[in-house]
């Protein structure tokens, strides 16, 4: 009886395990994960009648947390939210600070994380249809947080702030899971033939 190479169905990890482990490891890795967001959040582009605009600093964020897991993609976004809150310019459009309308979505990043990360330790990452329906998810809970954060910040009714914070966001985030769509899967199967 032979034993046929099959690919390893690396249960129960996520792509970083994939690094030899260290802490040094880990804490490239957070760092990394914050950089990303910050330089993804500058990716912007301004919605006429919103505070918010669509940037590239949601898709990294729960790229982060997908391929960090949960607990080193909390860590990462909650390096991001310090920093950014602190001061540095990283937030989207350049924004820093605790004022901004948006800073609710940044708070919903990391618990988005932390969800999608966990699923992605689950192999939620490894099919397209899995992968379309973890970020979806993680879309829906920055929203979640998001928009009753803007609403309160921005002192307009929930009505208005779906409006301005939700609505013209839709097809964007729907492009971004798509995008995930082809990118997890793809790096899992490249993984799996080595």
């Amino acid at each position: 009886m032979s034993t046929a190479a099959v690919p390893a169905r690396r249960s129960g990890q996520v792509l970083a395990d994939l690094i030899p482990s260290s802490r040094v490891r880990d804490v490239a890795l957070v760092a990394g994960g914050a950089v990303l967001t910050g330089l993804a959040a500058q990716i912007a582009v301004p919605v006429p009648g919103s505070p918010v605009p669509v940037t590239g600093q949601t898709f990294a964020a729960l790229l982060v947390g997908t391929s960090l897991g949960a607990r080193r993609g909390l860590l990462s976004l909650a390096l991001y939210a310090l920093v950014g809150m602190a001061g540095v310019p990283w937030f989207a459009e350049g924004g820093s600070g605790t004022a901004a309308p948006s800073l609710g979505y940044v708070f919903g990043m990391l618990l988005a994380v932390t969800v999608v990360g966990a699923l992605a330790r689950r192999g939620a990452d490894r099919s397209m249809l899995r992968t379309v329906g973890t970020m979806l998810l993680g879309e829906a809970i920055i929203y979640a947080v998001g928009v009753p954060y803007l609403a309160l910040a921005a002192d307009m009714s929930l009505t208005a702030a779906i409006a301005a914070g939700l609505t013209p966001f839709l097809i964007g985030d729907a492009l971004k899971a798509a995008l995930a769509m082809g990118v997890l899967p793809t790096a899992w199967k490249l993984v799996d033939k080595r």
